[in-house]
């Protein structure tokens, strides 16, 4: 069944591949970014929302109007930066970029959503022990995960609710960052829509409030 998709996050790099994707299935794809444009967007984007306000968002989704059959929620941030040496302020930054802007879509699209809907967040799979550096990411992701479980037992029966735990994704940042040696081991961009497609269709209506690893080959 052809779907209509709000992608959050829609101008990145893996937003991107996402909103691909779930076009070549012949779903109907909104973007929402705080860019103001992203050219070859495979359906209707908007520009300049602040994902991380709640009036911005909802305005933009009311633009959309209903209704929403599917929500991904791929906005989001990472910094790596030691406890002790790093700026409190990225811990408030990680915050809102990756625990923020997935609450305000998800409260934003719910009421849109009929019954059946589903909605994808992605949290990360260095959230089951954090690194050296990891700290104030993986305190972001982890209240994603637990957005993500409390969202799923408050809708059970009417809207699914499930997150994505990615490792590192192969993306030209990342490989800037880490080097190219390893990145064959990584998920790629369009492995991980490939999951964020499954579980946000009726193939996946027996699953919700799970935290599914898609970790490829690390």
């Amino acid at each position: 069944m052809a779907m209509r998709i709000i992608v959050t996050g829609a101008a990145g790099i893996l937003g991107g591949v996402v909103a691909g994707h779930l076009a070549r299935l012949g779903h109907e794809v909104i973007g929402l970014d705080l860019a103001v444009g992203s050219g070859g967007f495979p359906g209707d984007f908007f520009g300049s929302v602040d994902l991380t306000c709640e009036q911005s968002t909802t305005d933009a989704v009311a633009k959309v109007g209903g209704p929403v059959h599917g929500l991904a929620c791929i906005a989001g941030g990472f910094v790596w930066e030691t406890v002790s040496e790093g700026s409190i302020d990225s811990w408030t930054r990680m915050h809102a970029m990756n625990v923020t802007t997935a609450l305000v879509a998800c409260r934003a699209v719910l009421p849109l959503m009929p019954n059946g809907g589903s909605i994808v967040n992605i949290g990360a799979a260095a959230t089951v022990r954090a690194g050296a550096g990891m700290g104030a990411y993986t305190a972001s992701k982890s209240g994603v995960a637990r957005l993500t479980e409390a969202l799923a037992e408050e809708h059970k029966g009417v809207i699914r609710v499930n997150a994505v735990l990615p490792s590192i994704i192969d993306t030209p940042a990342n490989r800037a960052d880490m080097g190219e040696a390893d990145a064959g081991k990584w998920v790629t961009p369009l492995e991980l829509a490939k999951v964020i497609a499954f579980l946000l269709s009726d193939e996946a209506s027996a699953i919700t409030g799970a935290l599914i690893p898609v970790t490829g080959r690390v």
